[in-house]
């Protein structure tokens, strides 16, 4: 299935926004896009071909980041044991899925959450 218009949106949205935070780059694990920095995943992105339901899947080490996260309909703490460490899967298909700017403030979190003081510095300095 497709994934629907306002999902693909949000999506790019929030690839873009990881893509331009400072190191990040872009990579293809388990042919899924994934935005790391210093080696690390700070944001799975999955794919967009319509073969897995759109969702992001961010970090969040706040409280109320991640519990108001796990309240968006449809997330969950992530697969393979990443929950316990705080990653949280949010969809985007779902009716009532975060605005793009919530998932940017999430993957920003999650950014800061991996990334070496010295970018988070830079970061901070834009």
């Amino acid at each position: 299935m497709a994934p629907t218009k306002t999902a693909l949106k949000k999506w790019e949205k929030v690839r873009e926004f990881a893509l331009g935070l400072p190191g990040a780059a872009e990579e293809f694990p388990w042919g899924e896009s994934v935005a790391k920095v210093n080696k690390k995943v700070f944001v799975f992105l999955g794919v967009a071909d319509g073969s897995y339901p759109l969702g992001v899947t961010v970090k969040l080490k706040g409280e109320v980041a991640h519990a108001h996260a796990l309240s968006s309909p449809g997330a969950e703490p992530a697969g393979y044991g990443l929950g316990k460490a705080g990653w949280v899967r949010v969809p985007l298909e779902e009716k009532g899925a975060p605005a793009a700017e919530l998932l940017c403030d999430w993957v920003e979190e999650s950014y800061r959450t991996i990334a070496p003081k010295k970018l988070i510095a830079e970061l901070d300095s834009r």
